[in-house]
């Protein structure tokens, strides 16, 4: 049979590479203007910058003082990347854009050995060509990175299955070390994306004697143990822990009293819009090859093979254990993504043992990619186009000046806290002051400026004896939209 041009399009050597170079393109340029200011981008850039200016290399704080409720991992990378670029927009985005070209790069490798090279370049065009994965990817968040680490252990397991090799000493370690990294990223939200997937699947396991998805207990019990000394240590030597922290942060989750309250579907109709029309293939797929088995639910898993149950143990296992937590937001949902690209990628491979089968499923994997290319490019573009037409980096730009005229003038100046926490990290300073303290230091000459919210400046310029208002300010004539900032210098 004469191969269509979009089954030609998926086979040519050439088509991974550009979907490569747009994948990275997107995931560089998704966030631009860079900015602090959504997202709690803010509280996770302040960790890092407050274990190199004050030393705080277990337990941080926000931007308002409050108790950092995150494990530390991800600010120590930043300040590795730090030391090492001298660059904290660098720094703080890096992590997550290593973690998202890693996870590429071992889909596609993964997905080619195991399915052919068409598979491997649809697993790789679901994960870069989302509206989830160019978001997260230079976002100032851990949910990239505890995506990648969730992802490699869900990968070994996968790859015992596929060889059907026994669990050695090394593994474990391995799984330990990985198992260990995920709690000091955002501790045990790593068991609710792998324990239910491996549950169903050694439950299966027993029916059919597949290989075990098991390690043994230590691993888990050891990583959760180093994660608990860390909790332990919190509420032991850092005030308020237990309270933002234990009882906030984790145990609220699992309430309605402080967080919101989602119902349990939340997830499922934004994964299926977020991950179209990707998720629109699989489902068609799946539907293709139970038709094909004139809908023989039994037998379609009956000749699933071991390696791409686990994978739909996996990704369903996580996503029903996040449904049942009341407290959701949707790119809490996100490492369910990878294990769903490879198993789309098997749905592909396995549709090769039927040629009429295959080269329909062929046109509609093409369909899709050009379909992807045109939502995920139009919609990133769009919010970039947005972002700088709304000047959404008014507060960088404003930092910046500041930093460049107190560094030109040798002033010492501070900053008067507003709602907007990404302010203090524009400034590079540890704390916001209250508007009596700015005032004190004025009269004493301890400082020669003041960085506050427009709203304080009637105040100020009364109690600021000799203070004027700068030309530097946040937003420009006639916009509502962006803060209001304002550095008030000595006339």
């Amino acid at each position: 049979m004469e191969l269509s041009w979009l089954e030609k399009f998926l086979q040519n050597s050439r088509t991974p590479w550009i979907v490569g170079a747009l994948t990275i393109t997107l995931f560089l340029i998704a966030n631009l203007p860079w900015q602090l200011d959504d997202y709690d981008q803010a509280k996770q850039a302040f960790t890092s910058f407050e274990m190199v200016k004050e030393g705080r290399w277990f337990y941080q704080q926000t931007p308002h003082e409050h108790v950092a409720t995150k494990p530390p991992l991800v600010g120590w990378i930043s300040v590795g990347l730090f030391a090492a670029t001298r660059s904290w927009d660098v720094a703080w985005r890096l992590p997550s854009f290593i973690a998202a070209i890693a996870m590429s790069i071992l889909l596609f490798r993964v997905a080619a050995v195991a399915h052919g090279s068409v598979a491997a370049l649809i697993a790789l065009s679901a994960f870069g060509l989302n509206l989830l994965s160019p978001r997260l990817a230079t976002l100032v968040r851990t949910d990239m990175p505890l995506a990648s680490v969730i992802f490699l252990i869900g990968f070994l397991i996968w790859r015992k299955i596929q060889k059907q090799e026994a669990w050695i000493p090394r593994d474990r370690f391995l799984i330990f070390a990985l198992l260990t990294a995920a709690m000091l990223i955002k501790g045990p939200i790593v068991y609710a994306f792998l324990l239910p997937g491996i549950g169903l699947f050694e439950w299966w396991g027993r029916k059919t004697s597949s290989p075990s998805a098991w390690c043994g207990w230590w691993p888990w019990l050891a990583s959760l143990g180093i994660f608990l000394l860390w909790v332990v240590g919190g509420i032991l030597f850092q005030p308020g822990f237990f309270d933002e922290v234990v009882m906030r942060e984790f145990v609220a989750r699992f309430g309605e009293t402080i967080h919101r309250s989602l119902p349990f579907y939340f997830y499922l109709p934004h994964l299926l819009h977020k991950f179209a029309p990707w998720s629109v293939l699989m489902i068609a797929v799946a539907i293709l090859d139970l038709r094909a088995r004139q809908w023989k639910i039994a037998a379609a898993f009956r000749g699933m093979s071991p390696e791409t149950f686990w994978l739909l143990c996996w990704s369903l296992g996580g996503l029903l254990a996040m449904s049942l937590i009341p407290s959701k937001r949707v790119d809490r949902i996100f490492p369910v993504i990878p294990p769903l690209c490879l198993l789309l990628a098997a749905q592909i491979g396995n549709s090769s043992v039927n040629e009429q089968l295959r080269a329909r499923i062929y046109r509609w994997s093409a369909v899709a990619l050009f379909l992807s290319i045109l939502l995920t490019g139009g919609y990133t573009i769009a919010k970039v186009f947005s972002g700088y037409r709304d000047h959404r980096d008014a507060l960088v730009v404003f930092g910046r000046e500041v930093r460049h005229e107190a560094e030109t003038h040798h002033w010492r100046y501070e900053v008067i806290g507003g709602k907007d926490e990404g302010v203090l990290l524009y400034l590079r300073q540890l704390y916001f002051v209250e508007p009596d303290d700015a005032i004190a230091k004025w009269k004493t000459g301890v400082i020669d400026a003041v960085a506050a919210p427009d709203e304080e400046q009637p105040r100020l310029l009364r109690d600021l004896e000799g203070s004027v208002p700068s030309r530097i300010r946040s937003w420009n004539e006639n916009d509502d939209r962006t803060p209001r900032y304002i550095l008030l210098t000595r006339s």
